[in-house]
């Protein structure tokens, strides 16, 4: 009996029987996040099993989180365009400048309050906007997070509280976000979130419930701010893609198992496991005791207007390399109306 096997980075391996077929291609899965974070435990190891099963054993997944392969995060999507490693997951965002059209679904307010629904917006939109992004490699999955908040030392209960707050911003729009707000923005991947809170470096950070867990923020901090209404405050994109070689490299009938394990539902997938995660880690502040705050309708309405010159700006950034923003957020838009529908 042959066996197959998901390597948990380099600490642990889960075996499972195969069939008849022996091994043909090993796949390396790397990304930034630890194994037990929501992704990496709850759509990537499952979608490596799926892979295994539907190719009888013939294809074989390891995966590496936390950078075990090396590099930094904003290495990975260049780690897997140029076949350092098979596969990568990554925030989009840590390479400013990379996917300008794809960008816009970080402008504030335009997500909904579901992570699902915007995953499948977002693959949407790229897929009719901005595939030529992609073109260097194979996309399994595109997505996003759940709605973002402020989790911070002090409260936040209006658009006045958040001034001269060094705030953690995750991408160039959110970092920006924050400066026109009147925050002091610090840009830096998840992961150094935990030891720039713990200290002091900063005062808070902006991302969904579902990261909270993994880097501690509900131990840090015991201030949380949501927004009212049916958008979010912004969300982040991701990629989790193969190298072009690689994916050109297999036989038809082992692309065929890449391709029904790629596209709109595995990227649907990604963001409802982003919704659940977004459950477990607000159930945890909640059991902490901390201030959770909803800012009403009409502080919301507030933040959305001092949000808007983010929107102007991004516009005319896209106007200088001759992109029209304004029909990129238009498109935006309507593929989020449709996933409302």
């Amino acid at each position: 009996m042959k066996l197959k096997s998901i390597l948990l980075g380099a600490v642990a391996s889960v075996s499972f029987a195969a069939g008849a077929m022996a091994q043909e291609v090993t796949l390396r899965v790397h990304q930034f996040l630890p194994a037990q974070a929501t992704i990496p435990a709850t759509a990537i190891a499952p979608w490596a099993e799926a892979i295994q099963d539907q190719s009888d054993g013939r294809i074989a997944v390891e995966l590496y989180p936390a950078m075990q392969l090396g590099g930094a995060p904003d290495s990975l999507f260049a780690q897997a365009q140029d076949g350092v490693v098979d596969v990568i997951w990554t925030v989009l965002g840590y390479t400013p400048g990379r996917f300008p059209k794809s960008e816009v679904f970080e402008l504030p307010f335009l997500m909904s309050n579901s992570a699902e629904e915007t995953s499948a917006a977002f693959y949407n939109y790229v897929m009719e906007n901005s595939a030529d992004e992609f073109e260097s490699v194979q996309v399994i999955a595109l997505h996003t997070h759940g709605p973002g908040l402020f989790h911070t030392q002090e409260p936040i209960n209006a658009l006045e509280d958040i001034q001269g707050m060094k705030i953690r911003g995750g991408s160039r729009i959110i970092s920006n976000m924050l400066a026109q707000l009147g925050a002091e923005p610090v840009g830096m991947p998840v992961p150094q979130t935990t030891e720039a809170l713990s200290r002091g470096v900063i005062n808070g950070t902006t991302v969904p419930w579902e990261v909270t867990p993994s880097i501690r923020v509900a131990e840090l901090v015991s201030n949380h701010t949501g927004f009212s209404g049916e958008n979010g405050l912004y969300t982040q994109t991701f990629g989790f893609v193969m190298n072009r070689g690689t994916y050109e490299g297999l036989p038809d009938d082992l692309k065929a198992v890449i391709d029904a394990n790629s596209g709109l539902e595995t990227s649907k997938m990604f963001g409802r496991a982003m919704d659940a995660g977004d459950d477990v880690g607000l159930q945890i502040a909640e059991d902490a005791g901390n201030n959770i705050v909803t800012l009403d309708e009409a502080e919301t309405a507030r933040w959305k207007e001092a949000a808007q010159p983010t929107i102007d700006q991004w516009f005319a950034d896209m106007e200088a390399i001759g992109i029209d923003g304004e029909a990129l957020y238009a498109a935006a838009q309507e593929a989020m109306a449709a996933e409302r529908q």
